[in-house]
């Protein structure tokens, strides 16, 4: 039975909607925010691309069980479909991401670049 889970409504509901899986170990609920080829910046300078290769990455960083704030959200940048949002972690670095809007007025993650100082 596959898990009904809340779409992003806004580009702003994205960061919060990856805290809160990223909490509960969901990884299925990750990568479903993520458009199918959607590409990752990842620490040392890595990306990976398509949800397969996100699926993987996220699948390293859920086993060390990592806890994730909220973060601070910078104001969202949106035109048209396309929308850039920020957020200052609660570490002192920073996240960012491009999103889309989708047939169903929802959104994902078509570039993130979730860790940088």
């Amino acid at each position: 039975m596959t898990a009904v889970r809340e779409k992003a409504a806004a580009p702003e509901d994205l960061a919060r909607l990856f805290v809160e899986r990223a909490n509960a170990g969901d990884l299925e609920g990750l990568v479903e925010l993520y458009e199918p080829d959607a590409t990752v910046a990842l620490p040392g300078g890595r990306t990976v691309a398509g949800q397969a290769a996100i699926r993987a990455a996220y699948e390293q960083m859920l086993a060390r069980k990592p806890e994730f704030g909220a973060g601070t959200a910078l104001p969202t940048l949106v035109s048209g479909d396309w929308a850039q949002t920020a957020s200052r972690t609660d570490d002192g670095g920073a996240r960012a991401e491009v999103a889309h809007r989708q047939s169903d007025g929802s959104w994902l993650i078509v570039l993130d670049r979730p860790f940088f100082a």
